[in-house]
Formats: structure tokens, sequence, C-alpha cells
């Protein structure tokens, strides 16, 4: 996992999704509910580059992100990128392995 904490690095993890699927989690470092999706996202094996981004440190960034997906910002949250876009997201609890393999298969 890489975090990113730039325009400059988005751009490029935008620009790898379109020659493969990438992940890329907001994470924010003062909540529980989103130590426990880092984790389980962290946890996760998969071939997809993982990025993640943290929001306290990079809020120009995450509001970024929010507006070129034009998914609304929760925390955390995660995303997984194909051709630019965002085919699939979730946030909170939602985050589980069970869920991030059902989007690796219907995106893989």
């Amino acid at each position: 996992m890489k975090e990113i904490k730039s325009m400059e690095e988005w751009e490029h993890v935008r620009d790898q999704s379109k020659k493969e699927p990438v992940f890329l989690m907001k994470h924010s470092t003062t909540c529980p509910i989103s130590a426990a999706g880092y984790r389980v996202f962290e946890q996760y094996e998969t071939d997809f580059p993982k990025y993640f981004l943290i929001v306290q440190r990079s809020r120009r960034l995450s509001n970024e992100v929010e507006s070129e997906l034009g998914i609304q910002h929760e925390s955390p949250q995660l995303f997984l990128l194909k051709d630019g876009e965002a085919v699939w997201n979730e946030s909170h609890y939602g985050i589980s392995q069970s869920n991030i393999k059902s989007a690796v298969e219907a995106n893989g």
C-alpha cells in the first residue's frame, strides 16, 4: 500500500486505473471505524495496486477526489477505480473482505 499526498500522485493513480484496476482508500487517523476499515483493506490480498490517503493530512486532495469522482465524501471510504472512474465504492462497515472480493470479481 502506498500513501498519496499530492494532486500529481492522484493523477498518476487515475492514469494507472486506465491500464489496470486500482484501489484507493480515504482514511481518517482519528476514527476507530476508519481504523477497522483500514485493517480490512490492508489485509486483503490482491494483485490490484492499493493506495490510500489520510484525510487529515490531505484535506484538499480528499476534496478533489470527491469532486472528480462525483461521490460524496465518507471516512473511511474505499474505491475501486477502473478507466479513471470509480466502478465500486463502499464506506464504514461496508468495507469488508467479502465486499472487496465481490468488487474484484466483478471488475477484475
